[in-house]
């Protein structure tokens, strides 16, 4: 869908030039926006939790993350100029645009490593066109990240990046700093190619992909050399985290939205740039890395992700400020040149030359004991389910980002604009409760326990402290089925919802072709685009279409929602409901091929039909 006739959107987006092109089609529209000095970029008026020196500043250092593998690797540019003079006058202290002093847990740490990688890939990319006042000016003020308090995560790895960059031009480092800091990245692997970004967190995000991987192989490349040893063991863990990952990608290049920072959109696929920087060849077929990193590509750049003006909004699938981040600023979506980091490779370079390859056979159900997730794969749509995740720190929308059953690559997931209603809360994928007579509804948080085997993922959390909710989620590709356990001291009412199903597609709206289904305990939303259902397995609860407030959805701006609703009084109460969304297949197909549920004799029994055995059973208290 394509609402601006921007270059972009019809870059084929094949080959090397596709991508170099790419990457000056999307900067042109900042060729404007440079200060007189050229060291800020005013890309837009909305705020983040940091000054606004850091705002500009970010909006200047974040292109480069494309523009700097661009000039490395032969490209051109017609911002470069602007960049170099931006460089000197940002780290003069005597300049009106200086960058400033940094302080502890700075945001201009963050942006402090392309500016490294511009010095790591060779003197003639920006050191030679400095002279030695310049210079000295520029190598500290990017060592102020020595001394500085930093973040307990990925953030050390800026200041890695930082020394790697002096040693590199031979220049004095801050040795005991950078030893401590990489030994604190050996602290952060878990195992199995997996990080926790910090220690011991408990959220396995894209940061562990665009931040601890990426940097770790930027690293490898660049100090094979004088670190061969960290340098190995970093293209091993990268190597065998790329068969885990793999699963949250589609046929088309699509990912699977999940976690914070996500309006950092094609930062998604930058892993797969830099398996190729850093020579490792994670399937021995460089056309399957090639194909993963293209398409990607491809999927994001045809999405309406630009202004008028083609300036990368802040949003995921749209503009919408609504599901950013505190730490968004108008440029922090420019993150997402980090996919750009190939460019850095010449021409010849076997990742370059392989002919593009389609995604290799793939399970259809795989359990990533490592991120908490069970991954399926039904056709074009890919989902996952989860439990167990929160992130250490409270970000925008955490228990929607993170706590939610299911995330999906075709329909996204959704954020509330308030707890007080269902078309607020827009409650897709997840299990909302409330008391009678309140107005506040409380969803899945953090999960008290947790465990992931091949049969389920199984949680118990506490919306209330004297309401307790156990909740086992069973893949039945392509549906999944949910069983909530609820031992509860109130009186409540339940309402779970489904995968959220676009409303329009193309531009149009059609009210004459929208299928409404809701009876016999399913409700399921029907449009000629794509199917959403929901079923009760018991026949205990209502069924009804939500059609949430606008902007609430990651990916589909207006959306409807099939949703259960229910009362439950004080005791245990069981709810079972199976689930599924696609895009290509009939509703009366889907409703025949739909999970069951039987409760006797103290045991719960869910079933598929065709199946032999039940796919899953599990003891239950007596509800009578």
């Amino acid at each position: 869908m394509q609402y601006f006739d921007l270059p972009i959107t019809k870059n084929p987006v094949k080959t090397r030039k596709d991508v170099q092109t790419a990457v000056s089609q999307l900067c042109s529209p900042l060729k404007d926006l440079y200060s007189p000095g050229c060291a800020r970029v005013y890309a837009g008026t909305s705020g983040a939790n940091y000054e606004e020196i850091a705002a500009v500043m970010e909006s200047f250092s974040r292109p480069l993350w494309g523009l700097v593998p661009l000039v490395a690797g032969g490209g051109e540019t017609e911002l470069w100029d602007k960049c170099i003079e931006g460089i000197k006058n940002g780290t003069d202290p005597q300049h009106p645009e200086y960058w400033g002093k940094i302080w502890d847990v700075d945001q201009r740490v963050v942006e402090m490593p392309p500016l490294a990688l511009g010095l790591s890939l060779g003197s003639d990319v920006i050191w030679d066109s400095l002279d030695e006042k310049q210079k000295k000016n520029f190598v500290c003020w990017l060592d102020q990240c020595n001394d500085k308090e930093l973040p307990d995560c990925n953030w050390k790895f800026m200041a890695i990046l930082v020394n790697m960059a002096f040693q590199k031009l031979g220049l004095d480092y801050n040795k005991e700093r950078n030893d401590e800091y990489l030994q604190r990245m050996e602290d952060f692997y878990i195992s199995d190619g997996w990080y926790s970004d910090g220690y011991k967190r408990e959220q396995r995000d894209y940061y562990i992909p665009f931040a601890m991987h990426y940097y770790a192989l930027i690293y490898a490349h660049l100090m094979s050399d004088i670190d061969p040893e960290r340098s190995r063991r970093f293209r091993e863990r990268a190597a065998e985290f790329a068969k885990d990952f793999i699963y949250w990608f589609a046929s088309d290049g699509s990912a699977v939205p999940f976690g914070r920072s996500l309006t950092y959109r094609f930062a998604q696929g930058a892993f797969w740039g830099a398996l190729a920087f850093a020579d490792v060849d994670a399937f021995d077929d460089w056309g399957i890395v090639k194909g993963l990193y293209l398409r990607h590509l491809r999927w994001w750049l045809r999405q309406p992700i630009y202004y008028p003006n083609g300036i990368m909004s802040i949003g995921y699938c749209y503009p919408n400020l609504f599901m950013s981040e505190i730490y968004n600023a108008p440029g922090s979506p420019y993150w997402a040149f980090k996919a750009f980091l190939p460019l850095a490779l010449d021409e010849q370079h076997p990742f370059w030359q392989a002919e593009e390859k389609p995604l290799p056979e793939l399970k259809a159900t795989v359990t990533l004991e490592h991120c908490r997730m069970t991954i399926c794969r039904d056709k074009d749509h890919v989902f996952s389910l989860t439990s167990g995740q929160f992130p250490g720190m409270e970000f925008s929308h955490n228990a929607a980002k993170y706590s939610k059953f299911a995330y999906s690559n075709r329909f996204g997931f959704s954020v509330p604009r308030e707890m007080n209603s269902l078309e607020q809360g827009a409650f897709d994928s997840t299990l909302a409760l409330i008391e009678q007579d309140d107005n506040v509804y409380r969803t899945r948080r953090k999960c008290e326990q947790f465990e992931i085997s091949p049969e389920c993922i199984y949680s118990l959390w506490r919306p209330w402290n004297d309401v307790s909710v156990k909740t086992w989620l069973i893949a039945a590709n392509p549906w999944h089925v949910r069983v909530h356990l609820i031992d509860s001291r109130r009186k409540l009412v339940a309402a779970e919802g489904g995968f959220a199903l676009s409303r329009e597609e193309d531009l149009q709206y059609p009210p004459d072709s929208e299928t409404i289904h809701c009876e016999n305990s399913l409700a399921a939303a029907n449009y000629p685009w794509g199917t959403s259902v929901i079923a009760d397995l018991l026949g205990k609860r209502d069924p009804q279409i939500i059609k949430p407030s606008p902007n609430t959805n990651l990916i589909h701006q207006r959306t409807a929602i099939p949703m259960l609703t229910g009362q439950l009084d004080k005791g245990i109460s069981l709810l079972v409901c199976a689930v599924r969304a696609n895009t290509d297949t009939e509703l009366s197909e889907m409703i025949s091929a739909k999970p069951t549920a039987t409760v006797e004799s103290g045991s719960l029994k869910i079933s598929i039909p065709g199946a032999k055995s039940p796919v899953f059973e599990c003891d239950i208290p007596d509800l009578k």
